[in-house]
């Protein structure tokens, strides 16, 4: 027997098992992805770096105290960033806490968000090949991610086409931040490509677009920003909805990752009471806004709010639908949920199986 399948075979027997729907794998450097760049971009790289649409966005908006908004203990001894070390994910995470399946989701160096689109798109390119050579192939409990530049439309279209049939590619993933409302008619062609192939669309927390993070301005404090993620999934799915993107597509999936869940509830209402006064202005929508969202979207678990009693939490999840609920840890943030301790209510045994493990394993398809 091999060691990966030795380690699976582990995590078999844990008490424990889930779909992490949400791991952040990191590069040590640049350089990791130069086998995959021509060299045209390597020298780009070189003479002129990453440029984003906002100044100084590379640094991240999290506490200086805590680098890459990450665990303390997620540092590998050998060195790098946390989340470079698949070792040191295995032993701290896909073993102990009985993953059998995780989901990759690169966040930094974030090629959608480039401002040379040309660069942007073979970087997309790179990273997801990357992320076979580097991780799926090497741990067979890991799934990658289509990473597109989704502000040129074409070359999204063409990269989700290449990776379609894939297997070691699960969903394609996009930042939110994008340049216009991600419900734009412009974006339609990544839908219809995203239909195509059978993918859902992850819409991860993060991206830049030089605007500012609130509908007020900058925020001043990281606190705000954090908190600010959450208003922007909800911008989000409202231009998803109102824009006539899943009455035009529905067989799309989606599924809103780390953007929280109290706020879902009580947004699908607001939508569903304006729709009935004002829907003569989008004639396109044929059913409640609440319909399209309870057919078409999920969400992951983490972060959850966590409301004052058990019985709220039960209620939350009552509102939003057992089976729409994928389970997330963030590993290697700081903010992790470890799956032991997420859920501060008695769920019982199949509420906690079908949210740790059956919604995504429905959702992915996975055997």
């Amino acid at each position: 027997m091999s060691i990966v399948e030795l380690e699976r075979s582990s995590a078999a027997r844990s008490k424990l098992r889930i779909i992490d729907c949400d791991i952040h794998p990191a590069m040590t450097s640049w350089t990791e992805v130069h086998p995959y760049l021509a060299k045209q971009w390597i020298d780009h790289l070189s003479v002129y770096g990453s440029h984003l649409r906002h100044a100084f966005s590379e640094a991240l908006s999290h506490p200086r105290m805590s680098p890459d908004a990450a665990r303390v203990d997620a540092y590998p001894e050998e060195g790098g960033p946390p989340g470079s070390s698949l070792e040191l994910m295995r032993t701290q995470h896909l073993d102990p806490n009985g993953v059998e399946t995780g989901m990759l989701i690169p966040l930094r160096w974030n090629p959608g968000s480039q401002r040379n689109l040309d660069f942007g798109v073979a970087l997309t390119q790179a990273m997801n090949t990357w992320q076979v050579e580097r991780w799926v192939k090497n741990e067979l409990r890991l799934r990658a991610s289509v990473l597109i530049a989704q502000e040129d439309t074409g070359a999204s279209v063409a990269e989700i086409d290449a990776r379609a049939g894939d297997p070691n590619f699960t969903q394609i993933l996009v930042l939110p931040k994008t340049d216009e409302p991600f419900g734009r008619r412009r974006y339609w062609p990544i839908f219809e490509a995203a239909v195509r192939s059978n993918l859902p669309i992850a819409i991860h927390v993060g991206g830049t677009n030089g605007h500012p993070s609130t509908g007020g301005g900058w925020a001043s404090y990281y606190m705000e920003e954090h908190n600010s993620v959450a208003e922007t999934m909800q911008a989000i799915l409202t231009s998803l909805v109102f824009e006539g993107v899943f009455e035009r597509f529905p067989q799309l999936r989606v599924v809103i990752m780390e953007g929280g869940l109290g706020w879902i509830p009580s947004l699908t209402a607001r939508m569903d009471k304006h729709w009935s006064r004002l829907r003569s202005e989008v004639p396109h929508l044929k059913r409640p806004p609440s319909e399209y969202i309870r057919r078409q979207v999920w969400f992951t678990t983490q972060p959850m709010e966590e409301p004052g009693s058990a019985a709220q939490l039960i209620d939350l999840f009552d509102r939003i639908g057992w089976d729409r609920l994928l389970f997330s840890t963030d590993y290697p943030h700081w903010d992790f949920d470890d799956p032991r301790y997420a859920f501060r209510a008695n769920l019982s045994e199949a509420q906690r199986d079908q949210i740790l493990y059956g919604n995504a394993q429905a959702f992915y398809g996975l055997p």
